[in-house]
């Protein structure tokens, strides 16, 4: 029980200032300002971060209520969605810590940093099979493998004792008690004992159990989707990445989240190198290679590694990314004839979306593939409200379709009703 003498004294000599904590909503909103948990918590963000930071100094914050639900896209998987205040804490964890964990990093680690991310986790595996094989010269073969429900099955214990022996010894902040309390109840918390379920119980129906929350032991599993899960999980398999880079000295190695590629020119080394990487996973994280998704092939054979495909020279999109991609225009177009006010009143929504997946697709060999989405794929419905360019590489939404021209023409019809009702009223009076 904490002496409530001493709490304003915190207050008074904070460890973490306000400032800090202010910066951090600023960076959290930048992506998730137009949910309803971020606006209803900016009606009064002032007060409410006041009221946060007083709780992070004094000790007695705590995580709130997670959303819970299911996503089939790409995959079929479980989401915890924190609340939006407990997002403001994983940024300023992650504004405090993310220096120090990128100084450990191996170069080839690509997801959730600056700088990396996708494209160049593509690009770099591209460059790995080029310069192995010498410009396609000589044989090289790729070996490829991911780790069995990577999120699910991460042993909290084992990673709050190396994240805490790693900050002990690296981070010099006067705040770092304060700091180890704050990711040790975001690392410990099971957000499946307090949440609001989003959807149908049925939604989790084919779903394995040891790909949900719900299932797994209590001293495992981090939530998919925020952002000190990832950023744990890079931390939690670096030494992964140093084994494999140090240890055993592979020169050609690259990982995403949980995916892993490496490139060699001898194919019965990688062979010899899959057992050593199962053991070490398995005793230094309890972590499991997925054994049905190991692939070992010719270089030529190419490789599918984050939504595309890696062949000589050339990088075509994954057909995965093509269906998710084909999924959600079916879905707009449904929308549009079930509803006649749907693409006035989405079409913002609808030309990001599009323009997200023409983003990652542009970089890679798919020109026929975005003609032939843009015009064979969308109804008339959704292509009167936009633009493309002659690469189809993006769609721009006409001007009268913009939200801020839509209220100017609701405003413009109100002054005509108000006109209306005016003249209407003047003539019933001249008549009486």
């Amino acid at each position: 029980m904490k002496d409530k003498k001493m709490m304003p004294n915190a207050e008074e000599d904070p460890l973490i200032l306000p400032e800090e904590l202010f910066q951090a909503y600023f960076d959290c909103r930048k992506n998730k300002r137009g949910t309803c948990n971020a606006l209803g918590f900016e009606v009064d963000y002032e007060s409410n971060l006041m009221e946060l930071w007083r709780e992070i100094v004094n000790g007695t914050y705590e995580p709130g209520k997670s959303i819970a639900f299911v996503v089939t896209k790409p995959v079929k998987r479980e989401v915890f969605a924190a609340d939006f205040r407990d997002r403001v804490v994983h940024h300023l964890i992650a504004a405090k810590i993310m220096p120090l964990l990128e100084a450990t990093f191996i170069h080839d680690s690509y997801s959730c940093r600056e700088g990396k991310g996708t494209q160049y986790g593509i690009k770099r595996i591209n460059e790995f099979v080029r310069a192995c094989s010498e410009n396609y010269t000589r044989d090289c073969y790729i070996l490829k493998m991911d780790i069995k429900s990577f999120f699910m099955n991460m042993n909290k214990r084992i990673l709050y004792s190396k994240l805490e022996k790693f900050l002990l010894r690296n981070y010099q902040g006067r705040d770092k008690p304060l700091l180890l309390e704050l990711i040790r109840k975001v690392i410990f918390n099971q957000p499946e004992e307090n949440c609001h379920i989003k959807g149908k119980p049925e939604d989790w129906n084919g779903l394995p159990p040891e790909k949900s929350l719900f299932h797994v032991p209590k001293d495992q599993g981090l939530p998919i989707g925020n952002l000190t899960s990832q950023l744990f999980a890079n931390f939690y398999l670096n030494c992964f990445d140093h084994y494999v880079k140090d240890t055993i000295g592979v020169k050609y190695y690259g990982r995403y989240v949980d995916d892993f590629v490496i490139v060699h020119e001898d194919k019965d080394f990688l062979l010899g190198l899959i057992p050593k990487l199962r053991e070490f996973l398995l005793r230094e994280r309890r972590a499991v290679l997925h054994p049905k998704k190991i692939y070992l092939q010719h270089y030529s054979k190419g490789v599918k590694f984050i939504g595309a495909v890696i062949k000589p020279g050339r990088v075509y999109v994954a057909n995965r990314t093509k269906g998710s991609f084909y999924a959600k225009l079916t879905e707009f177009n449904r929308l549009a004839a079930e509803d006649k006010n749907y693409v006035r009143e989405h079409a913002e929504y609808f030309v990001s979306s599009v323009n997200s997946y023409l983003g990652f697709m542009v970089h890679y060999s798919s020109y026929k593939i975005r003609r032939k989405i843009l015009t064979e794929k969308v109804s008339t419905k959704w292509r009167k409200i936009y633009t493309v360019d002659d690469r189809f590489q993006k769609i721009v939404l006409r001007k009268d379709y913009k939200a801020f021209v839509r209220q100017q023409e609701k405003l413009k019809q109100r002054r005509r009703n108000y006109k209306r009702r005016r003249k209407s009223r003047s003539r019933q009076s001249a008549e009486e």
